[in-house]
């Protein structure tokens, strides 16, 4: 005998905590409209406010970097400048992913989150590339920076830095959007901290190489985010199981909380989105009635949404 569990939809809002199994009939439609509420409201509020400072700091970064003739400071107003796109396409993308399931994507628009990360992280190497090559033609041909006025603008630039990667921080630990936004800014605060120093030592010294120095060691921190951050939306993409749960113990949790289970093969286990696991499995019990089946799948969701916040489960019974 076979038996399929019915389809979940999974967690509209991540902050809502754990759903109720219990939808019945209902289709991934119908569902949806049964969570009316706004996808995500605190993070689109963040992200807003973000991309506000973010867009007035980095006009101002672009004016004060012609100001001083500082590459350094033009360097971190283009990267502030990726920042606000990173900040836009994140927002678009939690928008996009708050669209109902179609028939023709019947998972929703979730995935736009992930590849939302992964243009950031493209965007991220796209711009190294250009300070690298304004960077290596200073070293060779060195022009004089007006350091004081490069301070006093990267000091601010560090202020509006500092605020949005606070507003950001609480979300960026459960949202990879969220998060490629986040370290964003956290590497423009960085950038920012070194801008400061850099001028701090341009003034002392009129040693006006480090402006271009500090540009190169900027970009070097700032790949070794962006290749984090395209790693981790790959394997989403590609399906992988999630880091931290393994098919194996997946499995043996299963036999082990419900005797009726006498084994669990063909597990297959996925990430739709941030925090968003999809499961398929053969379950194989004994010669049981199909009301005992319910009840046994119903356990299982119920274990597998506890134990591992897989939300989206299809099991199949087999004798």
């Amino acid at each position: 005998m076979s038996g399929r569990s019915h389809i979940h939809h999974p967690k509209v809002d991540q902050h809502e905590g754990h759903h109720d199994h219990a939808h019945g009939g209902m289709t991934p439609h119908e569902h949806h409209h049964r969570h009316a509420h706004p996808y995500r409201p605190e993070e689109r509020r963040r992200l807003g406010i973000c991309m506000v400072l973010t867009g007035l700091m980095m006009l101002g970064e672009t004016v004060g970097g012609l100001w001083s003739n500082s590459l350094a400071l033009l360097s971190d107003a283009g990267h502030m400048l990726t920042h606000f796109f990173a900040l836009a396409v994140s927002y678009l993308a939690i928008r996009f992913a708050a669209r109902p399931p179609t028939k023709s994507a019947t998972y929703g628009y979730y995935r736009i989150e992930v590849l939302s990360a992964l243009l950031n992280a493209v965007t991220l190497v796209i711009i190294c590339a250009w300070i690298c090559y304004a960077a290596i033609g200073r070293l060779r041909h060195p022009q004089e920076v007006q350091s004081v006025q490069m301070v006093v603008v990267a000091v601010v630039g560090l202020i509006v830095n500092l605020a949005t990667a606070m507003i950001l921080h609480g979300a960026s630990r459960e949202d990879r959007n969220i998060k490629g936004a986040y370290l964003h800014m956290l590497g423009d605060t960085l950038s920012s901290v070194a801008v400061i120093l850099g001028g701090i030592a341009m003034t002392m010294w009129n040693t006006y190489i480090i402006d271009p120095l500090l540009s190169i060691l900027l970009c070097v921190i700032i790949l070794l985010w962006a290749y984090g951050l395209t790693r981790d939306a790959i394997r989403v993409l590609m399906e992988a199981t999630p880091e931290h749960i393994t098919v194996d113990v997946v499995a043996e949790t299963l036999q082990q909380a419900i005797p009726e289970i006498a084994a669990v093969n063909d597990l297959h286990l996925w990430e739709i989105t941030n925090r968003m696991y999809a499961l398929t499995a053969h379950v194989h019990v004994g010669n049981i009635s199909v009301a005992e089946t319910m009840r046994i799948r119903q356990t299982a969701e119920q274990l597998l949404d506890e134990r591992f916040d897989i939300t989206h489960a299809i099991l199949q019974f087999e004798c």
